[in-house]
This record gives structure tokens, sequence and C-alpha cells, in this order.
């Protein structure tokens, strides 16, 4: 399965090819709810994005003439708040995959807001789309000196205890520093001493988790793009591009409901990724949450250098 493509007219009159996706990502990238939401709005409104790839440093365009679904992904998406009826309007419906975290007391997220305040705007979000349309993702599981599994299931308890009747689902992912040499140096320049994640680990936070979900909550929970089995406490594998609550939450999409009839996985991601055909729009090296454990980030430095680069013109048809 690949996307559909159709051909565009530029800002600048240019006519070129440019790929129309069902189901677009907003992204996994970048916050784009959190920094970028005025700018992808006028871009939904203009019709389509230039995308850069990160591999190869191509320009290519991506147009919203199809698509009938977005899922954004965030830390903090309280300023799509009043922008969401705009997709109501347009008949696309959406989903928030909500990284709700708590490193406040390590400094790990430093561009976050206060973890109160993120709560609070969970619980509105759920509110205005609905429980299933606000998705819990503690994302990833960090070890540090600082940090034990013992520290980690207090923060996911208290979270989650906040968080009974305003979400169904538990997303999680244990931080795989090795994989990416600049997150290991990133956190080491910033004094972090972190520990890498051991199967032995793994399952005992699982079984762990699994029992106080039993005994407070019943989410369903499950890994993002783990390669571990933890279907012995209940965990499942995760689809973050899911075509069966898609499904669920637009049962009149006679088009969308046919697209993802035929959905495949998406050849994009990783291989123990589960998610299913969508384009991302974000750009690498971009997000001001500056997160200490960022693998989308080579630095701090170059992401801000970055986003005030986008401040400068913000009304460009790429973010970079």
């Amino acid at each position: 399965m690949k996307h559909d493509h159709t051909t565009i007219i530029t800002g600048d009159g240019q006519q070129v090819q440019a790929q129309a996706p069902v189901i677009v990502s907003a992204s996994r990238a970048t916050d784009i709810p959190a920094f970028y939401t005025r700018w992808f709005f006028d871009r939904l409104q203009k019709g389509y994005v230039r995308w850069r790839n990160p591999f190869s440093g191509r320009d290519s365009y991506v147009s919203f003439s199809n698509t009938r679904f977005i899922v954004f992904w965030s830390k903090n998406p309280a300023p799509l708040i009043p922008y969401l009826p705009i997709l109501r309007d347009k008949g696309i419906g959406c989903y928030i995959q909500f990284t709700l975290n708590d490193y406040e007391l390590e400094s790990l997220e430093p561009g976050v807001p206060p973890l109160q305040q993120r709560i609070e705007t969970f619980k509105r979000l759920v509110d205005m789309l609905g429980v299933g349309s606000v998705i819990w993702r503690f994302d990833p599981l960090v070890l540090t000196e600082k940090i034990d599994i013992e520290n980690l299931i207090e923060k996911v308890t208290r979270i989650g205890d906040e968080l009974k009747g305003y979400t169904e689902k538990l997303v999680f992912s244990f931080a795989d520093i090795a994989g990416y040499k600049k997150v290991g140096r990133n956190l080491s320049q910033a004094g972090v001493n972190y520990r890498e994640w051991e199967q032995a680990s793994m399952l005992e936070f699982a079984a762990r988790l699994s029992d106080i979900n039993l005994k407070r909550w019943g989410h369903t929970l499950a890994t993002c793009a783990e390669t571990i089995d933890l279907s012995e406490y209940g965990i499942k594998h995760n689809r973050c591009i899911d075509p069966d609550l898609i499904a669920l939450l637009s049962p009149d999409d006679a088009i969308l409901q046919n697209f993802l009839y035929g959905a495949t996985s998406d050849p994009g991601q990783r291989k123990a990724c589960g998610c299913i055909l969508s384009k991302d729009i974000g750009a690498y090296n971009t997000c001001p949450h500056c997160c200490l454990y960022c693998y989308a980030n080579t630095s701090s430095t170059s992401a801000m250098a970055n986003y005030r680069t986008h401040r400068s013109k913000r009304f460009s048809d790429s973010i970079l």
C-alpha cells in the first residue's frame, strides 16, 4: 500500500506532484500541537505542506486533499484546543497521543509545562473529544542513578490515579539509549548517569505495573515498538496509528473505512512498530521541549535555533 499522488499549485505558482495521504501523523518528529499549531492549521487551509526527508535532505510535497484523519503526538497539546472545531467542520477526525510523564524533579523535560497543568489539559481534551480520543503515554521510561523501578512505578501510579475515568489505555516504552549515541551524549553532558534496561528489569516493571493496573484502573496496557513479549502480564504490542481506533472514532466515514479495510503496516517505521500507513509531516531537530532523552533532536542548541528560524517565517510552507 502506498499513498496516492496528486498535482498541486504551490504558493509561488509551481505545479508539482504531491503525496495525498488519507492519514496524517503530526508528528513523531516534533511537537506540532505545542509549538506549530498555528502553522499547521494555516497549511491545512492552504491545502499542502512541504516536507524535507531527514535522511536525503530532499524536499517533497504533501497534499491534504485526501486527508480524513490526523493523529497528533504531543507533550503539551493545549494550543490545539481552540483549533479542534476546524477539524470537525472539515470532516477530519483525530485522536491525540499525549505523552504525560513525570520527570519534574530530575529536570529531564525542561521545556514542558508543570505536571498538574498537563494533567488538566488532558482532562479538558477528553471532555472535548471523548474518552478514547486522548491516549496516555508514559514514554519513555528512563532509568538513572536517581530513578529506579520503584520511582517509576510511583510516578506512573500518581498520574494514573489522577487520570482515572479519563483514559482507557496506557502506552509505554523502555528508553533505548544505547541505540541513539546522541541521546547518551546529551544525557552525559547534562550530568545524568543513565542506566540501560535489561530484560530482567523490564519484566519486573511489567509485573508491578500489571498488578497495579488490575487493582486500580483496568486499563489496556501496551508497549510502543518493543520486541519483548510481555503478554504474560496482559501487556500488548501497541499500534499507535491504530486502524481499529480510527474506525471506532469515524464510523460514518465510508472513504476512511474503506481505506482502513485494506491498510497495511507502515514500511517507513521500525520493525517492531505496529502502525498502519500514514504520512508524518514533522521535522527532526525542531522541538523546543529539549527533553534530555530525545532521539529527535541532535541537541537543544540546534533545536532552538531551528525553532527561532521558523518563528521568523512562520507562514512558510515547511517547518524548516
